[in-house]
């Protein structure tokens, strides 16, 4: 069957493949629940490959009460690339995010599910949207860890203005002294942390 192209999986859900057909070259499916989901897996099942020249966008939207969806691109598929792993949890809503195409797949009437949408264009059209929205995610996280960098280096500039000496320290016993040595190595630790993963915070407890 031409609509068993494509699934979708979601952990601790029955695989989906039952996309619908929206126009020649598109696929939709709806993702009940999708607040609850972290990340989605979309791949080729290899029961129909991409026609030579082909590979698909792939699509997401949130669920808006008010407001037809809002489709964000996501990555892309292609025969070389048949699966990929998305992570939707950190997407905003209703438009708010970056690469968003309000209506890739046409109006539609207002959606009380998520929808993951798959269209299906030239391969040099693929890759240079897919180009582009690395462009963006890399730009974002730069930004991101100079935003971070310069919180720690405001937190040390902050924790310094109030360093006193050992002496000090002592005539007011119900404070907590911490050595300032201390809080510079935790600066520099995590100056070293950040630079080598960006997103190392998010293992910390």
């Amino acid at each position: 069957m031409a609509n068993a192209m494509f699934g979708v999986i979601v952990s601790g859900r029955q695989v989906q493949t039952n996309f619908e057909f929206n126009g020649s070259t598109q696929f939709l499916i709806t993702i009940p629940d999708a607040d609850n989901i972290n990340h989605i897996v979309v791949f080729l099942t290899g029961a129909t490959l991409f026609p030579d020249g082909m590979a698909g966008l792939v699509y997401f939207s949130w669920p808006d009460p008010f407001a037809p969806p809002s489709f964000q691109l996501l990555g892309c598929l292609s025969n070389e690339k048949p699966s990929a792993i998305f992570k939707i949890s950190n997407l905003k809503r209703s438009g708010e995010g970056d690469q968003v195409n309000s209506f890739p797949f046409g109006t539609q009437a207002i959606s009380h599910v998520a929808q993951i949408g798959i269209s299906i264009e030239p391969i040099n059209i693929v890759a240079q949207q897919n180009q582009i929205l690395e462009s963006a995610s890399e730009s974002n996280k730069a930004k991101f860890v100079e935003f971070t960098e310069k919180t720690v280096q405001y937190l040390f500039n902050y924790v310094c203005s109030f360093s006193v000496s050992p002496t000090q320290a002592l005539q007011n016993p119900n404070e907590p002294y911490i050595p300032m040595s201390a809080i510079k190595n935790w600066y520099e630790t995590f100056r070293r942390k950040l630079e080598l993963n960006p997103n190392f915070w998010q293992a910390l407890n």
